[in-house]
């Protein structure tokens, strides 16, 4: 089942799988599996490994045991289904995925479907699809399009008539890339590292103009995850972020305070 909308309000801040690399061991607690020392800094997780190979049913259900009850997982669909099918005639195989990714059970917070470069919007695909998801899937579902033609008007209203957000992605392949689109009930970054993708780290004057982009989405639930894990700068970069926007938050909070009393 999807995460209780009640907690949706929360950000959530983590990385693209949990690997903790010597560089970043000193930022976590202690823990049975790397899985549990990760949920001792972050609440939220983006299990990529899902769109390469299936997992178990009892291995999704041995990571929902791993972390606390508010944790969240989001969970990308498989190539199969993205990139093999390109998201046609692909029921019995949503069927199978969510089968398996279900028994993360309340801690499966969102899904993510991730489009090949190459997949050129087209709306009656689009819809078929993005309905077929939405009837064995009501929880949050971020869409991240890489072809032009997912960042028209037309490809939008189709994202918000089916509840789905369009990720806002580091760096972006096109304009308007790099901003939340699709519905407005879910904002949804990832940030790949530039300008070496999936390598280089985030000095401080980027982290702050993440963080402002992100607090400017204050009253939408939020994802945020950091993709730059090749040379392991995800967990040290989705720290020092979620120390920035909890210290403004925190900064905000005591003004709104002062303005009251």
């Amino acid at each position: 089942m999807p995460a209780d909308s009640s907690d949706g309000r929360a950000l959530r801040i983590g990385c693209a799988g949990w690997s903790i690399g010597a560089r970043n061991a000193g930022l976590f607690g202690n823990g049975d599996s790397a899985l549990a020392r990760y949920a001792t800094v972050f609440n939220c997780v983006e299990i990529n490994s899902s769109f390469h190979r299936p997992h178990r049913p009892t291995t999704y259900a041995r990571w929902a045991a791993s972390v606390p009850p508010d944790f969240r997982f989001s969970v990308k669909l498989p190539r199969t289904i993205t990139h093999d099918a390109r998201l046609q005639h692909c029921g019995p195989a949503l069927d199978d995925f969510l089968a398996a990714a279900g028994r993360l059970d309340a801690r499966l917070g969102a899904l993510l479907v991730q489009l090949p470069p190459s997949l050129v919007f087209d709306a009656r695909i689009a819809a078929t699809f993005m309905a077929m998801l939405r009837r064995r899937w009501p929880g949050d579902v971020a869409c991240e399009p890489r072809h032009a033609s997912w960042f028209s008007d037309r490809a939008d209203a189709l994202l918000r008539r089916h509840r789905v957000a369009r990720v806002a992605a580091d760096p972006p392949r096109h304009a308007s890339g790099d901003r939340p689109g699709g519905t407005s009930a879910l904002a949804y970054w990832r940030l790949h590292g530039a300008p070496r993708v999936y390598y280089s780290g985030y000095p401080p004057d980027a982290l702050a103009r993440i963080a402002d982009a992100v607090e400017a989405h204050a009253d939408t639930p939020r994802w945020v995850i950091f993709d730059n894990t090749a040379a392991g700068c995800a967990p040290g970069d989705a720290a020092r972020l979620q120390a920035r926007v909890t210290s403004s938050s925190l900064h905000h909070g005591a003004l709104w305070q002062d303005a009251a009393s």
